[in-house]
């Protein structure tokens, strides 16, 4: 079978862990240095969606998402709270877990942080300035793809350069090619600083994912996964220094989720115009958040309504309530404990089709409507076990909570 999803790269469809081999998953992780909105919620449920499709199809997966503590962001973050960028750093990682947690999103199996890695960061760059087309520029230096590689990477057109994210402020971008990103910069204490061969300062963002995947899991991975605003120049890049450094794109397989807008715009820290993902979840639940986070299709944007947040969360409670409902104790039920394990089999097979969780929801949705119209939704006697089942694992495909943990009359 295999979780089956269109590269963004080439556009071709991808058939992941279909040999049941272990499949190895970077999924770019926070910048952290302020806590997590629900753009960042929408994007971690989808690639729970795969750990959790992989997990009930026996499919092992290594899964890896960075933590970037090294960054100007976390920097600048902490010189105005008026504390330390290690502070700060270990502050918000430690909320962005504790959110996703509440989610119910699945842990990574690694999460190291970038302050761990600056060592094997200089390594690589190292290495791309032996290939000759690392040139400086003031205080920084850049790598300069050769153009060898322009119909091996993403199709990028030349005026997405004026979206180019600076690495730092005051860092300047190469007027070169808009292809070109930052290996190193110098910088000195108090600002964090390591030292290297061009002298003390810190490392280009880019490098960070490549020395994690490349230690953890090896070049290229199965899958790797983020926001659609990861696709230039981050994504971009690091496929640059594969090129450069293994010969092959830096995963086998890429899959990007749509923006959470504001009325209209991106969600953005950086922008101001973010709801919160902790505050969300404690307003809304878990389970409906999911629902309706997920209710639109993974490459669409979706642009957050508290309104629709409010149908969503109805839509979900009947949805919850008919299912364990059906397993209450009760004579002349009609519900078979077929039908559910054949809506546990369409959830996974929506899912399976490049995660496709709107069909699972409405299929789940329209199975909810049917014990609703039986007028006698019960499970029938001797079924409710095997039914009981199946509910679970429509619940460990989804991560929905939607039958409790011990529904009334399920042995």
């Amino acid at each position: 079978m295999g979780l089956a999803f269109r590269d963004t790269r080439t556009g071709r469809t991808v058939n992941l862990g279909s040999t049941g081999a272990p499949v190895t998953m970077y999924v770019c992780g926070p910048t952290v240095y302020a806590p997590a909105h629900v753009g960042h919620g929408r994007t971690y449920l989808y690639f729970d969606l795969v750990r959790r499709y992989f997990a009930e199809t026996g499919v092992p997966v290594l899964h890896l998402m960075n933590i970037t503590d090294v960054e100007d962001k976390v920097d600048q973050r902490a010189r105005e709270l008026r504390t330390s960028p290690v502070r700060l750093a270990r502050r918000e990682e430690l909320r962005f877990f504790t959110d996703l947690d509440s989610l119910g999103v699945l842990r990574p199996t690694y999460a190291p942080r970038a302050s761990d890695f600056v060592g094997e960061m200089v390594r690589y760059a190292r290495r791309l300035e032996k290939t000759g087309r690392v040139h400086r520029l003031g205080d920084s230096w850049f790598y300069r793809p050769p153009a060898s590689t322009l119909n091996r990477n993403f199709a990028v057109a030349k005026e997405l350069g004026r979206h180019q994210v600076r690495e730092a402020p005051g860092a300047p971008v190469s007027p070169l090619d808009l292809r070109e990103f930052l290996v190193w910069r110098r910088q000195t204490p108090p600002r964090p600083s390591w030292m290297s061969p061009w002298g003390p300062g810190v490392p280009g963002w880019h490098l960070e994912c490549y020395a994690m995947a490349a230690h953890y899991l090896g070049i290229p991975v199965g899958l790797q996964g983020g926001g659609q605003d990861l696709i230039f120049p981050h994504h971009y890049a690091q496929n640059e220094i594969a090129f450069a450094l293994a010969h092959r794109p830096f995963a086998r397989g890429f899959l990007h989720t749509g923006f959470v807008l504001s009325n209209g715009s991106k969600m953005s820290k950086s922008v101001g115009n973010l709801v919160g993902l902790g505050p969300a979840i404690r307003r809304w639940g878990a389970s409906a958040l999911r629902w309706y986070l997920l209710g639109t299709p993974r490459h669409r944007p979706l642009n957050w309504d508290e309104r629709d947040v409010r149908r969503a969360k109805e839509s979900f409670g009947r949805v919850r309530a008919a299912f364990s409902g059906s397993l209450r104790l009760g004579t002349g039920g009609v519900v078979r404990a077929r039908e559910v394990v054949a809506l546990a089999r369409d959830v996974e097979r929506a899912i399976g089709r490049g995660l496709g969780a709107e069909r699972a929801f409405g299929r789940m949705a329209e199975f909810a409507e049917r014990i609703e119209r039986s007028g006698r939704g019960c499970i029938v006697a001797g079924d409710r076990q095997k039914a009981g089942w199946a509910y679970r694992r429509v619940e460990a495909l989804t991560g929905l909570d939607l039958i409790g943990p011990e529904p009334p009359g399920f042995p």
